[in-house]
């Protein structure tokens, strides 16, 4: 991969008593400046998935090659966005626009509080605010996770998945999102229907809510 004159990026992550983490995240570092090379264009132009966020688009610079990089992917490509609202790092016209290029979005119900304010969907619940989204966007689905309160999965032929969320005892909650929407998208890529892919992150994600740390070793019985 290219490398750029600006510092790695760095988050100081301070849990609650219960695991629950806050980010302070630095600017103006790599990911701030991501480019878009000949290498990353052809990994684009064979990309079966890719998944992207907001806060990777707080600067114009990254902002202008995450898009270059979606737009030369596949029609059939998995374009994933799972909206990132960390601190100031967000706007209207970014989420929007990532709403648009996106075929599946992954959201929280916290993030969708903003979103329905943001958007103009008030008086909306939150399935009416998740199907109009899929609607309003033409999204193949749309992830929602509620923490202890379950998640759904919402498809453009309406199907509505939901997972009961397992009771684990909680080491941290550090990468669980992404190892939900990481499971989650190799199952659908691997042809396995939405509710035994949404089964799947569920409890993959649950695994990692057990370990410290974002990336642990997953057991075999979950690859499977």
């Amino acid at each position: 991969m290219p490398r750029v004159p600006y510092p790695t990026g760095t988050v100081q992550v301070t849990l609650t008593g219960d695991g629950i983490p806050t980010y302070e995240i630095k600017e103006n570092v790599a990911w701030d400046n991501i480019p878009f090379t000949p290498e990353m264009e052809e990994i684009a132009r064979n990309a079966r998935a890719v998944c992207f966020g907001s806060l990777a688009q707080r600067n114009v610079v990254s902002r202008e090659n995450i898009r270059k990089f979606l737009d030369t992917t596949p029609e059939d490509c998995l374009r994933i966005c799972d909206i990132n609202l960390r601190q100031q790092f967000y706007s209207k016209e970014v989420l929007e626009d990532s709403f648009c290029i996106c075929n599946i979005l992954k959201i929280n119900d916290e993030e969708l509080v903003v979103v329905n304010r943001m958007f103009g969907y008030d008086g909306l619940d939150m399935r009416q605010t998740c199907e109009k989204i899929v609607q309003d966007y033409h999204l193949k689905m749309l992830v929602l996770t509620c923490g202890t309160n379950g998640s759904y999965v919402f498809t453009d032929d309406g199907l509505t998945s939901f997972q009961d969320t397992p009771k684990v005892e909680v080491a941290d909650t550090v990468g669980a999102g992404d190892s939900f929407t990481g499971s989650f998208c190799a199952c659908i890529i691997n042809g396995k229907p939405v509710q035994e892919a949404h089964k799947t992150a569920v409890q993959v994600s649950a695994f990692v809510c057990t370990q410290n740390g974002a990336m642990p070793i997953v057991p075999e019985k979950l690859k499977a």
